[in-house]
């Protein structure tokens, strides 16, 4: 009997190494927290052509870079890898919005959709790393 080969198959798979559980260095603070604040830098233009404006951010905002820090490990992983996410979705749709302002086109409805979005995954990226 001839045995199937499937997708699923792993035999010559390589193992990974362990994922590298060192603390966050200051370093690594400072990109995160520049990186959070360019997020937010562009939300406040997507506001400006939502004709939102910019709201004042509270400390849940603000102090999230400290506080994934201050936990470590797989948290500010994933606070780090969010951030990134959410800079990729972001960066796209802000040059879009752009380019229809710049043509003269009403940005209002398709930037209100992309502001709704950012604080969707900004609220999902702050509850990786609450304030407990």
């Amino acid at each position: 009997m001839n045995a199937l080969s499937h997708e699923f198959d792993l035999s010559n798979a390589t193992m990974l190494p362990p994922l590298d559980r060192r603390a966050p260095t200051a370093r690594d603070h400072a990109n995160l927290a520049a990186q959070w604040e360019a997020v937010h830098e562009a939300a406040a233009a997507i506001g400006v052509l939502a004709q939102l404006g910019r709201p004042e951010e509270s400390e849940a905002v603000t102090g999230l870079p400290r506080r994934a820090a201050a936990k470590g490990g797989y948290q500010y992983d994933m606070v780090l890898r969010g951030v990134d996410d959410l800079a990729a979705v972001m960066q796209p749709g802000l040059r879009a919005l752009l380019a229809l302002s710049a043509g003269g086109r009403d940005t209002t409805s398709a930037a209100l959709t992309l502001w709704r979005e950012f604080h969707a995954s900004r609220d999902a990226i702050i509850a990786l790393a609450p304030d407990c």
